[in-house]
């Protein structure tokens, strides 16, 4: 029994006439009884009765054509579902962990406008045909498209001592619990332009990423110092600016320059570059 058959076996069901189901198939009318009769062979039951104007269906043809029907429907949306994957243009992007899950969203979004059809595939930091990430994280023989500049923030819970103040000055910091991410790069870079103060500070957690230090903040473990996309994804945060220091970054896609013969990333980039 194949899809053929079936399709031919719901075409006389409906049409209750070979000569209409024939031409509804674009089938010859021997064809099409050919084919009704190796169905019930396969069967070993009777489906229709010939008349003299059409043709009688049997219980037996009632009992299949509910199961025909969605059978043919499942293959027809299989069908589908296959040439619609060829027609689309696959990309596999990586995302760094330490992204504003709003930012994010935008590019993504600019993304599937830039490019009709895209089969998108998210990964999880280095890997993919490109890649979002910050700047400094770029490999030797990257590319680099920026796409947003952010600000380092002190983010801290709205109800903290020091939430409300737009400029803090390093010395504010003293006896206030911070969050460090020693592994991160931006960890030395607070430090210094802290100066003498670090040496004074209370660490109250540790963590290994950025988002992590925003979600600890949130949680009320201390200040952490973090981009401000980070601080805006998490609700209830506040967030003010270091005083006379500032430190930001830029943040882009990635991508080695032979990764342009994929199509998907070779319009991703012009639309994005556009945009």
């Amino acid at each position: 029994m194949d899809i053929r058959s079936l399709k031919a076996f719901i075409a006389v069901f409906e049409e209750r006439n070979i000569t209409q189901a024939s031409a509804r198939l674009y089938l010859s009318q021997p064809a099409l009884s050919a084919t009704i009769r190796q169905l019930e062979e396969q069967l070993g039951a009777v489906l229709f009765q010939r008349q003299p104007r059409g043709v009688e269906v049997t219980d037996a043809a009632r009992l299949l054509y509910p199961s025909a029907r969605r059978l043919v429907e499942e293959a027809d949306s299989l069908t589908q579902l296959f040439r619609g994957r060829q027609d689309c243009l696959p990309l596999t992007l990586g995302v760094a962990a330490d992204l504003g899950q709003a930012d994010v969203a935008r590019v993504l979004a600019a993304a599937y406008r830039a490019v009709d059809g895209l089969l998108l595939e998210l990964a999880a930091g280095c890997a993919g045909d490109a890649r979002l990430d910050e700047e400094a994280n770029r490999c030797e023989d990257e590319l680099f498209l920026p796409l947003w500049e952010e600000d380092y923030v002190l983010a801290m819970r709205a109800d903290a001592p020091l939430a409300g103040q737009p400029l803090l000055r390093p010395g504010q910091l003293l006896g206030q619990d911070l969050i460090a991410c020693p592994d991160h790069p931006s960890h030395q870079r607070f430090a210094s332009l802290l100066g003498e103060a670090a040496r004074e500070l209370a660490v109250a957690a540790r963590c290994a990423t950025l988002q992590q230090a925003a979600t600890l903040a949130a949680a009320g473990a201390g200040i952490a110092f973090v981009p401000q996309g980070l601080a805006q994804d998490q609700p209830g945060l506040w967030s003010g600016r270091l005083e006379q220091a500032a430190l930001s970054r830029r943040v882009g896609l990635c991508y080695a320059p032979d990764a342009l013969a994929k199509p998907a990333l070779a319009r991703l980039k012009q639309g994005l570059a556009v945009g």
